[in-house]
């Protein structure tokens, strides 16, 4: 019988509310121990409104017992907080993403792996019903052989930022903050990219214009990209376009589709981990939905967490892993790169794909052991 990893969240900010009783209540593997944030009143809130422990920083360094952190902090916070974490001792899942910078991501990875350690990182949207349902499509020849794909979605960030202020920020815009839930949906099911271009937008300066912020008409700085486009060219010789445009409108109309030699396959938004997803091929007129056979459709916030943690007990590989994460990131930075130099990027990085999960992936009732949880 599985012994569960006592998990204790760090960050009670909006995303923990959806994080903390999915790890407490839907994954078995997860023991939840607490929660701790910079703000002690806002973890007591949290850890009451949950039933939970409150927990220092200090206490989470020295505690061994805790195996696993869930890193729910801004992006800007991210690398010194997980290189922190793991230079303790911690294993440590965190929201999307790893960090902000590629070089200090590839050195945290650098970092787990010379102390054994397990590093996963969010998105994990890609292990949800519709993007395995997808990979399974695409892997079994319903589309014939994929060569080329296309991801887009819009947003307002010049409404939003003022809502959610650190998307004001660098590591808060549309690329790293949702454009990321695309890239790693693709590298889930064509494999790793081997080159990039592209160009991206930095508004540098938008003004207050709603009364809440006290300050309306006056200008403030952003320091996050606004549009990002590029082409991208995968090891196996697939060709993609991406197009993210946050200075747009909402309701955001995300775009996922994968083109073959036989067929399209249109994918539901990579932010949720549900959704429709149909295909449409040689002789037909309109796409059909193919439903899906795996599990976890619904809001599963967590699911990267509690594969990483059923794989630390077997002993293998987890799928939402430090490898896939840099390589996501190094996407980014290369499109970042090309724009800024007008050549194209060669990717340093890349990871190991690993089987999508089985159909019905096993929730909290699930009874057997780790190993037979996944294979």
């Amino acid at each position: 019988m599985f012994r569960p990893v006592k998990t204790v969240v760090l960050g009670c900010g909006k995303i923990s509310e959806k994080y903390i009783p999915n790890l407490k209540n839907k994954y078995a593997i997860i023991d939840l121990a607490g929660c701790c944030d910079v703000n002690a009143d806002n973890a007591k809130k949290k850890a009451e409104m949950f039933g939970i422990e409150t927990y220092t920083m200090d206490q989470i360094l020295s505690d061994d017992t805790i195996e696993l952190v869930v890193n729910l902090t801004p992006p800007a916070l991210h690398y010194s907080i997980i290189k922190q974490l793991l230079e303790a001792g911690r294993n440590v899942y965190s929201e999307k993403v790893l960090a902000i910078n590629y070089e200090e991501a590839r050195e945290l990875a650098e970092i787990a792996n010379q102390n054994h350690l397990y590093l996963g990182v969010a998105p994990d949207t890609f292990l949800g019903a519709a993007v395995q349902n997808a990979n399974e499509i695409v892997k079994s020849g319903l589309i014939g052989e994929a060569k080329s794909c296309h991801a887009f979605v819009n947003r307002d960030s010049n409404t939003l930022g003022e809502f959610i202020p650190y998307m004001q920020k660098f590591g808060g815009g549309i690329g790293m903050d949702v454009g990321i839930y695309y890239i790693t949906a693709l590298l889930a099911i064509l494999g790793p990219v081997k080159n990039v271009a592209g160009m991206s937008f930095f508004p540098g300066t938008r003004v207050h214009r709603f009364p809440f912020t006290g300050n309306v008409n006056e200008p403030y700085e952003v320091t996050s990209e606004s549009i990002l486009t590029g082409t991208i060219e995968f090891a196996s010789g697939v060709l993609g376009t991406l197009h993210f445009n946050a200075d747009c409108i909402f309701p955001e109309q995300p775009q996922l589709v994968i083109y073959g030699t036989e067929g399209i396959v249109y994918m539901a938004n990579p932010n949720e981990f549900g959704g429709q997803v149909s295909i449409l091929r040689k002789g037909q007129n309109q796409p059909v939905i193919i439903p899906s056979n795996f599990g976890y459709g619904e809001e599963s916030r967590g699911l990267g967490t509690a594969e990483m943690a059923w794989s630390m007990r077997a002993g293998r590989k987890h799928r939402a892993n430090e490898q896939l994460a840099v390589h996501a990131l190094e996407v980014l930075h290369g499109i970042f790169k090309s724009g800024q130099d007008h050549t194209f990027y060669q990717m340093e990085s890349t990871f190991d794909r690993i089987p999508g999960l089985k159909p019905g992936y096993p929730d909290v009732n699930y009874p057997g052991d780790a190993e037979g949880s996944l294979v």
